[in-house]
């Protein structure tokens, strides 16, 4: 609809400010590579990622604290008994995953993968934590809706390796993905 307003200031590239929510979101998501991650040697001289020492000490005191007082009953039993006794795998998942979204979302590679994963990931933290007040209760609405928006719009595909795969290599898998 046309109004006189939107002829006085109307709407340059809304693909490109969908890739700057994009990397933006992703850059959230991408810390995780500083604070959760590490490397350990393998055989003495194979580096490979890991969660890191302090995440994975931090994690289970963090799920216990948000397991304490939370109403929803089947989440806090999910905390209970079945993340915090496995809290070195649920360490290893996070962080994973936080890195796997964050990488995705800031190169356009997968996004809609990379969104999806992060949509769990953030329903699971918003259960979490939803009933500590209302900022996390915005702080992760508005999350999940920028994640949600990435995934429609397939953010990717500007300023991305979605967009770039789809131009010039049509016959890739990633540009025949509808991962992407």
């Amino acid at each position: 609809m046309d109004t006189q307003s939107d002829a006085a200031f109307p709407m340059h590239h809304p693909e490109r400010w969908l890739a700057v929510l994009r990397i933006a979101v992703g850059l959230w998501f991408a810390k995780a590579i500083v604070t959760k991650l590490s490397v350990t040697l393998v055989w003495g001289f194979l580096p490979l990622p890991t969660a890191s020492d302090r995440w994975l000490h931090v994690m289970p005191i963090l799920v216990g604290k948000y397991a304490e007082g939370n109403p929803v009953g089947f989440f806090k039993t999910f905390l209970q008994d079945t993340v915090i006794p496995h809290a070195s795998l649920f360490a290893q998942l996070t962080a994973f995953g936080e890195v796997a979204v964050g990488l995705g979302l800031v190169l356009g590679c997968l996004t809609a993968l990379a969104s999806g994963i992060g949509l769990v990931l953030v329903l699971n933290y918003g259960l979490a934590v939803q009933w500590q007040g209302s900022a996390q209760q915005g702080f992760h609405y508005l999350l999940l809706t920028s994640l949600v928006v990435i995934l429609a719009a397939r953010a990717g595909r500007t300023w991305g390796l979605d967009g770039w795969a789809r131009a010039r290599r049509p016959g890739s898998w990633l540009a025949r993905t509808p991962l992407g």
